[in-house]
């Protein structure tokens, strides 16, 4: 599995301090909940984020939170690209604003060594596969595990975050959102490929939906996929 942690960097003749780090790692299964009870993997597809990259304005947050808000698209000042790993996210560190100091010294103190990322899901594709289990009695035991991919998303902010992994209550929480989702999604038609377009009017919600709006229903409306981001070597620029 290929991670990144995220860093402080300098960069050009002046010495500015940039943010450098993936907000998500492409083709690497997250657990939500207990996939071999009641939960599932999810995974990201490397394409979920080339139609909003180009068309989103998304933010730099830090743990999630809007009055945290580091960088942005359209302040010139965030820049989301795709590479070979995940999302990268290259973002100014401006160290006029008391908290983006207190976040370049968690992140130089290590306190701070993971990102995530807020999204809507506007496309998926789900599948079954088998996995083998080791009961307490020694017995391997084959179980059932529903796996998500992302196909599309739609961005609306990366976070660097302290708790990188679910919290169980979040897990939990999560998975109740999904299970409901997941029963409306069976009634769409798979095509070929097994993907499920999302209903065209929670597409189109999601689109009218004001800034303030999308703070509001966050808990309800938005999929946080955390990634955990460690044992990487930190590179110079």
């Amino acid at each position: 599995m290929r991670v990144a942690q995220p860093e402080v960097r300098a960069a050009g003749d002046e010495g500015e301090r940039r943010f450098d780090g993936h907000g998500a790692v492409f083709n690497t299964r997250t657990a939500i909940g207990d996939p071999l009870k009641y939960g599932f993997y999810e995974e990201v597809d490397p394409g979920a984020f080339t139609k909003t990259l180009a068309e989103g304005d998304a933010r730099f947050l830090i743990d999630h939170q809007s009055s945290l808000i580091v960088a942005r698209v359209s302040a010139g000042d965030l820049n989301l690209t795709v590479d070979d790993v995940g999302l990268h996210v290259d973002a100014g560190l401006d160290e006029d604003l008391s908290y983006v100091r207190d976040l370049i010294v968690n992140l130089d103190k290590r306190r701070i060594t993971g990102m995530s990322f807020g999204f809507y899901v506007m496309r998926d594709a789900w599948s079954t596969e088998t996995e083998e289990l080791t009961t307490a009695d020694g017995d391997t035991v084959e179980v059932e595990v529903e796996v998500r991919r992302l196909i599309e998303v739609r961005l609306l902010e990366v976070s660097a975050v302290t708790f990188p992994a679910y919290e169980e209550t979040d897990a939990a929480a999560r998975s109740v959102v999904e299970a409901v989702r997941a029963s409306r999604y069976k009634l769409i038609p798979e095509n070929a490929d097994g993907e499920r377009s999302a209903p065209a009017e929670e597409a189109t919600r999601a689109e009218e939906d004001t800034a303030p709006a999308e703070e509001a229903t966050r808990s309800q409306a938005i999929h946080v996929l955390d990634e955990w981001h460690r044992d990487a070597v930190a590179r110079t620029c």
